[in-house]
Protein backbone atom coordinates (compact mmCIF):
# COMPACT_ATOMS: atom_id res chain seq x y z
CA UNK A 1 0.00 0.00 0.00
CA UNK A 2 1.48 3.82 -0.82
CA UNK A 3 0.56 6.58 0.92
CA UNK A 4 1.23 9.11 -1.62
CA UNK A 5 0.84 9.38 -5.46
CA UNK A 6 3.68 11.36 -6.04
CA UNK A 7 7.22 9.56 -5.68
CA UNK A 8 8.33 11.67 -2.45
CA UNK A 9 11.41 13.89 -3.44
CA UNK A 10 12.75 13.25 0.53
CA UNK A 11 16.46 12.38 0.23
CA UNK A 12 17.46 10.22 3.03
CA UNK A 13 19.11 11.99 6.20
CA UNK A 14 19.20 8.38 7.18
CA UNK A 15 16.23 6.71 8.71
CA UNK A 16 17.41 8.93 12.12
CA UNK A 17 17.45 12.36 10.95
CA UNK A 18 14.56 13.17 8.97
CA UNK A 19 12.78 14.99 12.35
CA UNK A 20 15.67 16.21 13.07
CA UNK A 21 16.32 17.86 9.53
CA UNK A 22 12.43 18.58 9.72
CA UNK A 23 12.46 20.55 13.14
CA UNK A 24 11.81 18.13 15.86
CA UNK A 25 15.18 16.69 16.61
CA UNK A 26 13.82 13.63 18.17
CA UNK A 27 16.99 11.37 18.77
CA UNK A 28 20.24 12.24 18.89
CA UNK A 29 23.25 10.51 17.83
CA UNK A 30 25.28 9.17 21.40
CA UNK A 31 21.65 7.05 21.50
CA UNK A 32 21.90 5.59 18.52
CA UNK A 33 25.08 5.46 17.07
CA UNK A 34 27.91 6.52 19.98
CA UNK A 35 26.68 4.29 22.39
CA UNK A 36 28.93 1.48 22.59
CA UNK A 37 28.92 -1.85 24.21
CA UNK A 38 31.69 -4.24 24.76
CA UNK A 39 30.07 -7.31 25.50
CA UNK A 40 25.85 -7.93 25.91
CA UNK A 41 24.01 -10.61 27.31
CA UNK A 42 25.35 -13.79 25.68
CA UNK A 43 26.39 -17.42 25.67
CA UNK A 44 28.03 -19.25 28.43
CA UNK A 45 31.57 -18.50 28.04
CA UNK A 46 32.78 -21.91 28.89
CA UNK A 47 31.17 -23.30 26.21
CA UNK A 48 31.16 -23.03 21.85
CA UNK A 49 27.90 -21.96 21.89
CA UNK A 50 29.25 -18.92 22.42
CA UNK A 51 30.82 -19.14 18.78
CA UNK A 52 29.06 -17.55 16.06
CA UNK A 53 29.75 -19.23 13.02
CA UNK A 54 28.91 -18.89 9.39
CA UNK A 55 26.06 -21.55 9.38
CA UNK A 56 24.20 -19.26 11.91
CA UNK A 57 24.36 -16.07 9.87
CA UNK A 58 21.98 -14.96 7.16
CA UNK A 59 22.85 -14.88 3.47
CA UNK A 60 24.24 -11.04 2.29
CA UNK A 61 22.61 -10.68 -1.03
CA UNK A 62 23.42 -6.92 -1.69
CA UNK A 63 19.89 -5.20 -2.99
CA UNK A 64 20.09 -1.48 -4.61
CA UNK A 65 16.56 0.09 -5.51
CA UNK A 66 18.20 3.54 -6.37
CA UNK A 67 22.42 3.63 -7.05
CA UNK A 68 24.32 5.47 -4.70
CA UNK A 69 26.82 8.20 -5.93
CA UNK A 70 29.39 7.25 -3.33
CA UNK A 71 28.66 3.66 -3.44
CA UNK A 72 29.95 1.87 -0.48
CA UNK A 73 33.61 0.81 0.50
CA UNK A 74 35.12 -2.00 2.47
CA UNK A 75 31.73 -1.66 4.71
CA UNK A 76 31.57 2.26 4.72
CA UNK A 77 28.43 4.00 4.74
CA UNK A 78 26.85 4.59 0.92
CA UNK A 79 26.16 8.33 0.13
CA UNK A 80 23.22 9.91 -1.91
CA UNK A 81 24.20 13.43 -3.51
CA UNK A 82 20.66 14.01 -4.57
CA UNK A 83 17.30 13.70 -4.03
CA UNK A 84 15.83 10.89 -5.87
CA UNK A 85 12.34 12.05 -7.99
CA UNK A 86 11.32 8.53 -8.53
CA UNK A 87 11.04 5.89 -5.98
CA UNK A 88 10.44 2.59 -6.25
CA UNK A 89 7.42 0.29 -5.18
CA UNK A 90 8.89 -2.25 -3.15
CA UNK A 91 5.46 -4.20 -2.46
CA UNK A 92 2.77 -4.68 -4.49
CA UNK A 93 0.57 -5.91 -1.45
CA UNK A 94 1.04 -5.71 2.35
CA UNK A 95 3.23 -8.37 3.52
CA UNK A 96 0.99 -9.10 6.83
CA UNK A 97 -1.84 -11.60 7.18
CA UNK A 98 -4.18 -9.11 9.72
CA UNK A 99 -3.11 -10.00 13.13
CA UNK A 100 -1.68 -7.29 15.63
CA UNK A 101 0.86 -8.08 17.46
CA UNK A 102 2.34 -5.62 20.62
CA UNK A 103 6.07 -4.23 20.19
CA UNK A 104 7.91 -2.48 22.96
CA UNK A 105 10.62 0.30 21.90
CA UNK A 106 12.66 3.34 23.60
CA UNK A 107 11.97 6.46 22.70
CA UNK A 108 14.39 9.54 23.03
CA UNK A 109 11.84 12.02 22.76
CA UNK A 110 8.50 12.83 23.26
CA UNK A 111 5.82 9.55 23.18
CA UNK A 112 2.98 10.12 20.73
CA UNK A 113 -0.42 9.50 20.94
CA UNK A 114 -1.52 5.61 19.17
CA UNK A 115 -5.22 6.17 19.14
CA UNK A 116 -5.67 8.28 15.85
CA UNK A 117 -2.23 8.27 15.30
CA UNK A 118 -2.75 8.98 11.42
CA UNK A 119 1.35 7.86 11.33
CA UNK A 120 0.61 4.47 13.20
CA UNK A 121 -2.73 3.85 10.70
CA UNK A 122 -1.02 4.59 7.57
CA UNK A 123 1.82 2.36 8.56
CA UNK A 124 -0.14 -0.40 9.97
CA UNK A 125 -2.06 -0.38 6.75
CA UNK A 126 0.60 -0.81 4.73
CA UNK A 127 2.05 -3.66 6.02
CA UNK A 128 -1.42 -5.69 7.13
CA UNK A 129 -0.58 -5.87 10.27
CA UNK A 130 -1.48 -4.21 13.39
CA UNK A 131 1.67 -3.23 15.55
CA UNK A 132 0.56 -1.86 18.88
CA UNK A 133 3.04 0.35 20.22
CA UNK A 134 4.20 0.07 24.21
CA UNK A 135 6.89 3.28 23.91
CA UNK A 136 8.88 3.73 27.19
CA UNK A 137 11.70 6.94 27.84
CA UNK A 138 14.99 5.64 26.39
CA UNK A 139 16.64 7.37 29.35
CA UNK A 140 14.82 4.99 31.71
CA UNK A 141 13.93 2.04 29.42
CA UNK A 142 16.59 -0.36 30.92
CA UNK A 143 14.76 -0.11 34.50
CA UNK A 144 11.47 -1.01 32.26
CA UNK A 145 12.97 -3.76 30.17
CA UNK A 146 14.68 -5.50 33.05
CA UNK A 147 11.04 -5.26 34.62
CA UNK A 148 9.05 -6.79 31.93
CA UNK A 149 11.93 -9.58 31.41
CA UNK A 150 11.21 -10.78 34.74
CA UNK A 151 7.65 -11.07 34.27
CA UNK A 152 7.16 -14.03 31.39
CA UNK A 153 3.78 -13.61 30.57
CA UNK A 154 4.35 -9.83 30.36
CA UNK A 155 6.39 -9.92 27.44
CA UNK A 156 5.54 -8.42 24.43
CA UNK A 157 5.34 -9.72 20.78
CA UNK A 158 8.67 -8.10 19.88
CA UNK A 159 10.80 -6.24 21.76
CA UNK A 160 13.31 -4.02 21.21
CA UNK A 161 17.02 -4.29 23.10
CA UNK A 162 19.42 -1.55 23.11
CA UNK A 163 22.79 -3.80 23.90
CA UNK A 164 23.45 -0.94 26.45
CA UNK A 165 20.00 -2.19 28.06
CA UNK A 166 20.83 -6.12 28.03
CA UNK A 167 20.37 -6.84 31.73
CA UNK A 168 22.36 -9.76 34.20
CA UNK A 169 21.81 -13.24 33.08
CA UNK A 170 20.18 -12.16 29.40
CA UNK A 171 21.68 -15.47 27.94
CA UNK A 172 19.41 -17.29 30.34
CA UNK A 173 16.51 -14.99 28.94
CA UNK A 174 17.20 -14.72 26.08
CA UNK A 175 16.67 -18.45 25.70
CA UNK A 176 13.51 -18.89 27.22
CA UNK A 177 11.80 -15.95 25.96
CA UNK A 178 12.36 -15.55 22.73
CA UNK A 179 11.93 -17.13 19.38
CA UNK A 180 14.91 -19.06 17.49
CA UNK A 181 15.25 -17.60 14.40
CA UNK A 182 18.06 -19.82 12.62
CA UNK A 183 15.41 -21.92 11.14
CA UNK A 184 14.05 -18.68 9.38
CA UNK A 185 16.70 -16.65 8.43
CA UNK A 186 20.00 -18.67 8.50
CA UNK A 187 21.93 -19.30 4.94
CA UNK A 188 19.62 -19.11 2.19
CA UNK A 189 16.66 -18.83 3.77
CA UNK A 190 16.74 -15.55 4.24
CA UNK A 191 16.02 -15.09 1.13
CA UNK A 192 12.16 -15.51 1.54
CA UNK A 193 13.21 -11.71 3.15
CA UNK A 194 14.97 -10.18 0.31
CA UNK A 195 14.94 -6.75 2.57
CA UNK A 196 16.59 -8.96 5.75
CA UNK A 197 19.06 -10.39 3.37
CA UNK A 198 20.58 -6.66 2.20
CA UNK A 199 21.87 -6.64 5.76
CA UNK A 200 26.08 -7.25 6.15
CA UNK A 201 27.10 -10.41 7.48
CA UNK A 202 28.94 -8.39 10.19
CA UNK A 203 25.22 -6.85 11.05
CA UNK A 204 23.97 -10.28 12.21
CA UNK A 205 26.62 -11.82 14.21
CA UNK A 206 25.46 -9.35 17.15
CA UNK A 207 22.22 -11.11 17.01
CA UNK A 208 23.69 -14.23 18.01
CA UNK A 209 22.96 -15.95 21.58
CA UNK A 210 23.63 -19.06 22.65
CA UNK A 211 25.04 -20.79 19.20
CA UNK A 212 21.64 -19.38 18.42
CA UNK A 213 20.28 -16.57 15.96
CA UNK A 214 17.93 -14.78 18.05
CA UNK A 215 17.34 -11.20 16.83
CA UNK A 216 17.00 -8.56 13.89
CA UNK A 217 19.49 -5.97 13.98
CA UNK A 218 19.03 -1.70 13.51
CA UNK A 219 22.24 -1.62 11.36
CA UNK A 220 25.06 1.52 11.58
CA UNK A 221 28.25 2.62 10.13
CA UNK A 222 31.51 0.23 10.94
CA UNK A 223 33.49 3.58 11.78
CA UNK A 224 32.14 5.15 14.40
CA UNK A 225 34.66 7.72 15.79
CA UNK A 226 36.56 10.57 14.22
CA UNK A 227 39.17 13.40 14.84
CA UNK A 228 37.86 16.30 13.49
CA UNK A 229 39.34 20.07 12.82
CA UNK A 230 37.55 23.41 11.62
CA UNK A 231 38.49 23.64 8.21
CA UNK A 232 36.92 26.84 7.76
CA UNK A 233 39.53 28.61 10.47
CA UNK A 234 42.60 26.55 8.96
CA UNK A 235 41.44 27.93 5.58
CA UNK A 236 41.49 31.11 7.06
CA UNK A 237 44.46 31.38 8.52
CA UNK A 238 46.66 29.60 5.92
CA UNK A 239 46.95 26.11 7.09
CA UNK A 240 47.06 23.89 4.71
CA UNK A 241 49.54 21.20 5.69
CA UNK A 242 48.12 18.47 7.84
CA UNK A 243 49.42 16.46 9.93
CA UNK A 244 50.34 12.62 9.04
CA UNK A 245 51.78 11.65 11.72
CA UNK A 246 51.55 11.88 16.10
CA UNK A 247 54.55 14.60 16.34
CA UNK A 248 53.28 16.82 13.67
CA UNK A 249 49.53 17.02 15.31
CA UNK A 250 51.65 18.05 18.19
CA UNK A 251 53.70 20.87 16.34
CA UNK A 252 50.33 21.85 15.15
CA UNK A 253 48.42 22.10 18.23
CA UNK A 254 51.13 23.95 19.66
CA UNK A 255 51.00 26.34 16.42
CA UNK A 256 47.01 26.70 16.90
CA UNK A 257 47.30 27.97 20.61
CA UNK A 258 47.52 31.67 21.02
CA UNK A 259 46.86 32.84 24.77
CA UNK A 260 42.77 33.47 23.86
CA UNK A 261 42.48 30.10 21.10
CA UNK A 262 43.29 26.69 22.05
CA UNK A 263 44.51 24.27 19.84
CA UNK A 264 41.85 21.21 21.78
CA UNK A 265 39.61 19.34 23.78
CA UNK A 266 41.45 16.96 25.60
CA UNK A 267 42.47 14.63 22.61
CA UNK A 268 42.52 11.08 24.45
CA UNK A 269 40.08 9.55 22.51
CA UNK A 270 41.90 10.75 19.36
CA UNK A 271 45.68 9.83 20.85
CA UNK A 272 43.82 5.91 21.07
CA UNK A 273 42.71 6.12 17.60
CA UNK A 274 46.16 7.66 16.33
CA UNK A 275 48.16 5.11 18.30
CA UNK A 276 45.83 1.94 17.27
CA UNK A 277 45.16 1.25 20.58
CA UNK A 278 42.87 -1.71 20.85
CA UNK A 279 39.19 -1.55 21.94
CA UNK A 280 40.12 -4.00 24.85
CA UNK A 281 42.02 -7.25 24.03
CA UNK A 282 44.63 -8.25 21.51
CA UNK A 283 45.30 -12.08 20.87
CA UNK A 284 49.19 -12.79 20.54
CA UNK A 285 50.70 -14.66 18.42
CA UNK A 286 50.54 -17.72 20.78
CA UNK A 287 46.87 -17.76 21.58
CA UNK A 288 47.18 -15.67 24.86
CA UNK A 289 45.44 -12.25 25.84
CA UNK A 290 46.76 -9.23 26.47
CA UNK A 291 44.73 -5.93 27.68
CA UNK A 292 44.64 -2.53 25.57
CA UNK A 293 46.56 -1.45 29.21
CA UNK A 294 49.05 -3.66 28.88
CA UNK A 295 50.32 -2.70 24.88
CA UNK A 296 52.97 -0.21 24.26
CA UNK A 297 50.57 1.23 21.92
CA UNK A 298 48.46 2.54 25.30
CA UNK A 299 51.30 4.02 26.78
CA UNK A 300 52.10 5.86 23.68
CA UNK A 301 48.73 7.07 23.32
CA UNK A 302 48.90 8.21 27.36
CA UNK A 303 52.32 9.87 27.25
CA UNK A 304 51.13 11.36 23.78
CA UNK A 305 48.14 12.89 25.41
CA UNK A 306 50.37 13.87 28.32
CA UNK A 307 52.70 16.56 25.92
CA UNK A 308 49.53 18.14 24.53
CA UNK A 309 48.40 18.97 27.82
CA UNK A 310 52.14 20.07 29.20
CA UNK A 311 52.53 22.02 26.10
CA UNK A 312 49.00 24.35 27.11
CA UNK A 313 47.23 23.13 24.04
CA UNK A 314 43.96 21.95 25.70
CA UNK A 315 41.53 24.79 26.57
CA UNK A 316 41.14 25.13 30.63
CA UNK A 317 37.50 24.29 30.57
CA UNK A 318 39.13 20.64 29.15
CA UNK A 319 41.85 20.61 31.49
CA UNK A 320 38.92 21.02 34.17
CA UNK A 321 37.56 17.78 32.73
CA UNK A 322 34.44 19.55 31.97
CA UNK A 323 33.52 17.58 28.66
CA UNK A 324 30.30 18.70 28.37
CA UNK A 325 30.80 22.00 26.54
CA UNK A 326 33.25 20.33 24.44
CA UNK A 327 31.04 20.35 21.43
CA UNK A 328 30.34 24.16 22.08
CA UNK A 329 34.16 25.34 22.52
CA UNK A 330 34.20 23.62 19.20
CA UNK A 331 31.57 24.86 17.61
CA UNK A 332 32.29 28.78 18.30
CA UNK A 333 36.15 28.24 17.65
CA UNK A 334 37.69 28.68 20.59
CA UNK A 335 39.25 25.15 20.16
CA UNK A 336 39.91 24.20 16.54
CA UNK A 337 40.74 20.13 16.84
CA UNK A 338 38.51 18.11 19.12
CA UNK A 339 37.30 14.40 18.99
CA UNK A 340 34.00 13.03 18.46
CA UNK A 341 31.45 10.50 16.91
CA UNK A 342 30.86 10.43 13.58
CA UNK A 343 27.40 11.45 14.19
CA UNK A 344 28.55 14.77 15.64
CA UNK A 345 29.21 16.20 11.97
CA UNK A 346 25.90 16.81 10.53
CA UNK A 347 24.57 17.53 14.07
CA UNK A 348 26.91 20.30 14.15
CA UNK A 349 26.32 21.18 10.65
CA UNK A 350 22.87 21.94 11.80
CA UNK A 351 23.27 24.14 14.56
CA UNK A 352 25.93 26.23 13.26
CA UNK A 353 25.07 26.90 9.32
CA UNK A 354 21.74 29.10 9.56
CA UNK A 355 23.84 31.69 11.97
CA UNK A 356 27.77 31.04 10.45
CA UNK A 357 26.90 30.26 6.96
CA UNK A 358 30.31 29.33 6.27
CA UNK A 359 30.95 27.38 9.27
CA UNK A 360 32.98 23.45 8.14
CA UNK A 361 34.57 20.96 10.22
CA UNK A 362 35.94 17.71 8.79
CA UNK A 363 37.59 14.74 10.01
CA UNK A 364 41.55 14.23 9.82
CA UNK A 365 42.36 11.37 7.13
CA UNK A 366 43.63 8.63 9.47
CA UNK A 367 46.78 8.83 11.15
CA UNK A 368 49.36 6.55 12.10
CA UNK A 369 51.34 7.76 15.15
CA UNK A 370 54.65 6.91 13.13
CA UNK A 371 53.26 8.06 9.98
CA UNK A 372 52.77 4.50 8.99
CA UNK A 373 49.95 2.42 8.15
CA UNK A 374 46.86 3.76 10.33
CA UNK A 375 45.05 1.01 12.18
CA UNK A 376 41.04 1.49 12.90
CA UNK A 377 39.26 -1.45 15.05
CA UNK A 378 36.00 -1.96 13.69
CA UNK A 379 32.94 -0.47 15.72
CA UNK A 380 29.68 -2.56 16.58
CA UNK A 381 27.65 -2.20 13.19
CA UNK A 382 24.71 -2.91 15.83
CA UNK A 383 23.93 -1.82 18.95
CA UNK A 384 19.93 -1.90 18.85
CA UNK A 385 18.56 -5.47 18.59
CA UNK A 386 14.66 -6.34 18.34
CA UNK A 387 13.80 -9.88 19.23
CA UNK A 388 10.40 -12.06 18.65
CA UNK A 389 8.81 -13.76 21.82
CA UNK A 390 9.04 -17.47 21.59
CA UNK A 391 5.77 -19.12 20.09
CA UNK A 392 4.62 -22.31 19.25
CA UNK A 393 2.79 -21.12 16.39
CA UNK A 394 5.31 -20.47 13.84
CA UNK A 395 2.90 -18.86 11.13
CA UNK A 396 2.71 -16.02 13.96
CA UNK A 397 6.77 -15.65 13.85
CA UNK A 398 6.58 -15.83 10.09
CA UNK A 399 4.45 -12.93 9.62
CA UNK A 400 6.54 -11.06 12.16
CA UNK A 401 9.39 -11.72 9.82
CA UNK A 402 7.52 -10.66 6.54
CA UNK A 403 6.68 -7.32 8.58
CA UNK A 404 10.24 -7.09 9.38
CA UNK A 405 11.29 -7.51 5.75
CA UNK A 406 8.82 -4.53 4.86
CA UNK A 407 10.23 -2.15 7.69
CA UNK A 408 13.62 -2.90 6.05
CA UNK A 409 12.84 -1.38 3.04
CA UNK A 410 16.07 0.19 2.00
CA UNK A 411 16.46 4.03 1.00
CA UNK A 412 15.02 4.54 -2.50
CA UNK A 413 11.45 2.79 -1.90
CA UNK A 414 7.99 4.40 -1.28
CA UNK A 415 7.79 2.05 1.28
CA UNK A 416 10.79 3.46 3.39
CA UNK A 417 9.48 7.21 3.09
CA UNK A 418 6.63 5.87 4.44
CA UNK A 419 8.03 4.34 8.13
CA UNK A 420 10.58 7.41 8.13
CA UNK A 421 8.61 10.66 6.46
CA UNK A 422 4.63 9.42 7.00
CA UNK A 423 2.19 10.39 4.79
CA UNK A 424 2.69 13.22 2.34
CA UNK A 425 0.52 16.33 2.82
CA UNK A 426 -0.43 14.75 6.14
CA UNK A 427 2.95 14.46 7.83
CA UNK A 428 5.28 16.64 5.31
CA UNK A 429 4.84 18.82 2.39
CA UNK A 430 7.69 20.39 0.36
CA UNK A 431 9.32 23.57 0.95
CA UNK A 432 10.65 26.22 -2.20
CA UNK A 433 13.85 24.18 -2.32
CA UNK A 434 12.11 20.96 -2.93
CA UNK A 435 12.29 19.88 0.51
CA UNK A 436 10.86 18.39 2.94
CA UNK A 437 8.65 20.74 6.19
CA UNK A 438 7.08 18.91 8.46
CA UNK A 439 3.87 19.66 9.31
CA UNK A 440 2.51 20.60 13.16
CA UNK A 441 0.71 16.88 13.17
CA UNK A 442 4.07 15.57 12.41
CA UNK A 443 5.63 17.17 15.57
CA UNK A 444 2.71 15.66 17.38
CA UNK A 445 2.65 12.13 16.30
CA UNK A 446 5.81 10.87 14.04
CA UNK A 447 8.01 9.35 15.85
CA UNK A 448 10.99 6.93 14.77
CA UNK A 449 9.32 3.56 16.32
CA UNK A 450 9.06 1.04 13.22
CA UNK A 451 12.50 1.79 12.96
CA UNK A 452 13.81 0.06 16.58
CA UNK A 453 11.98 -3.10 14.98
CA UNK A 454 13.85 -3.55 11.91
CA UNK A 455 15.71 -1.21 9.55
CA UNK A 456 17.96 -1.17 6.70
CA UNK A 457 21.38 -0.25 6.16
CA UNK A 458 22.55 3.16 7.08
CA UNK A 459 22.72 5.54 4.54
CA UNK A 460 24.10 9.04 3.68
CA UNK A 461 21.97 11.24 2.16
CA UNK A 462 22.03 14.55 3.71
CA UNK A 463 21.59 17.10 0.85
CA UNK A 464 20.73 19.58 2.97
CA UNK A 465 24.29 20.37 4.15
CA UNK A 466 25.88 21.12 0.85
CA UNK A 467 29.14 19.15 0.06
CA UNK A 468 28.34 17.01 3.43
CA UNK A 469 27.82 13.79 1.56
CA UNK A 470 30.89 14.00 -0.13
CA UNK A 471 32.48 14.78 2.49
CA UNK A 472 31.59 12.16 4.23
CA UNK A 473 31.46 9.61 2.55
CA UNK A 474 34.78 9.96 0.58
CA UNK A 475 36.51 10.19 3.89
CA UNK A 476 34.44 6.86 5.15
CA UNK A 477 35.68 5.29 1.78
CA UNK A 478 39.13 6.02 2.09
CA UNK A 479 39.33 4.84 6.31
CA UNK A 480 37.35 1.62 5.54
CA UNK A 481 40.45 -0.36 3.98
CA UNK A 482 42.67 0.37 7.58
CA UNK A 483 39.34 -1.41 9.71
CA UNK A 484 40.00 -4.41 11.34
CA UNK A 485 37.82 -6.68 13.59
CA UNK A 486 38.96 -6.58 17.21
CA UNK A 487 39.21 -9.62 19.08
CA UNK A 488 35.82 -11.06 19.88
CA UNK A 489 34.29 -9.36 17.29
CA UNK A 490 30.53 -9.92 17.05
CA UNK A 491 30.54 -12.04 20.25
CA UNK A 492 27.56 -11.29 22.61
CA UNK A 493 29.77 -11.78 25.95
CA UNK A 494 28.36 -10.80 29.72
CA UNK A 495 31.31 -10.12 32.16
CA UNK A 496 30.52 -11.46 35.72
CA UNK A 497 29.62 -8.36 37.97
CA UNK A 498 32.39 -8.50 40.25
CA UNK A 499 34.74 -6.86 37.26
CA UNK A 500 32.03 -4.27 37.04
CA UNK A 501 34.38 -1.33 38.61
CA UNK A 502 38.24 -2.59 37.41
CA UNK A 503 38.42 -0.66 35.01
CA UNK A 504 38.04 2.77 36.99
CA UNK A 505 41.26 3.58 38.71
CA UNK A 506 42.76 3.09 34.97
CA UNK A 507 40.35 5.30 33.94
CA UNK A 508 41.33 7.90 37.14
CA UNK A 509 44.54 7.38 36.27
CA UNK A 510 44.64 8.10 32.26
CA UNK A 511 43.08 11.81 33.50
CA UNK A 512 45.65 12.55 35.95
CA UNK A 513 48.65 11.57 33.75
CA UNK A 514 47.13 13.52 31.01
CA UNK A 515 47.01 16.90 32.91
CA UNK A 516 50.16 16.08 34.61
CA UNK A 517 48.87 15.15 38.70
CA UNK A 518 50.93 11.62 38.25
CA UNK A 519 53.51 10.59 35.68
CA UNK A 520 53.71 7.89 33.28
CA UNK A 521 55.82 5.75 35.49
CA UNK A 522 52.67 5.87 37.46
CA UNK A 523 51.30 3.28 35.16
CA UNK A 524 53.15 -0.13 35.78
CA UNK A 525 52.13 -0.03 39.18
CA UNK A 526 48.65 0.34 38.21
CA UNK A 527 48.49 -2.17 36.05
CA UNK A 528 50.08 -4.79 38.26
CA UNK A 529 47.42 -3.43 40.85
CA UNK A 530 44.40 -3.96 37.76
CA UNK A 531 46.10 -7.33 37.45
CA UNK A 532 45.70 -8.86 41.07
CA UNK A 533 42.71 -7.00 41.77
CA UNK A 534 40.58 -8.91 39.30
CA UNK A 535 42.39 -8.72 35.64
CA UNK A 536 44.14 -11.95 35.54
CA UNK A 537 40.61 -13.67 36.09
CA UNK A 538 38.59 -11.58 34.08
CA UNK A 539 41.98 -12.43 31.18
CA UNK A 540 40.90 -16.11 32.25
CA UNK A 541 36.97 -15.72 31.35
CA UNK A 542 38.21 -14.04 28.04
CA UNK A 543 40.72 -16.85 27.60
CA UNK A 544 38.09 -19.44 28.41
CA UNK A 545 35.79 -18.15 25.62
CA UNK A 546 39.11 -17.87 22.83
CA UNK A 547 39.58 -21.21 23.61
CA UNK A 548 36.65 -22.46 22.99
CA UNK A 549 36.51 -21.33 19.68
Amino acid sequence: MITSTRAPRVGGQSRRTFLTFLGAGVLGSAALAGCRSEGGGGADPTSPAGVVTDELLPAYVPLDYVEPDFPSVDGSTAGFATIPTDLAQAFDAPPGSGSSFTAMTPLWGAIPPTDGNKYYEAVNAAIGSTIDFQISDGNTYGDKLAAVLASADDVPDWVCIPTWNIPPRFDQAVESLFEDLTPFLAGDAVKDYPHLANIATDVWKFCVFNGKLKALPFPGEIITDAVFYRDDIFEQEGITELPTDAQQLLELCAQLTNGQRWAANDLWNAAVLIHGVVPKWRIEDDGTLTHRIETEEYRAALEWNAALFAQGSVHPDAVADNSGDAKARFEAGQVLISSDGVGGWHEALGRQLSGNPTYSQRPFAPIAADGGTPVLWKGNPANILSFIKATDDKDKVAEMLAVANFLASPFGTQEYALINYGVEGVHYTYDADGLPAATELAATELQPTYIFLADPPVVNAKVQYPGFVEAFCTWMADAAQYVQDPAFFGMQITEPNQFGSLNQPIEDLEKDISRGRKSIDDLDAAIETWRSSGGEELRGFYQDILDAQ
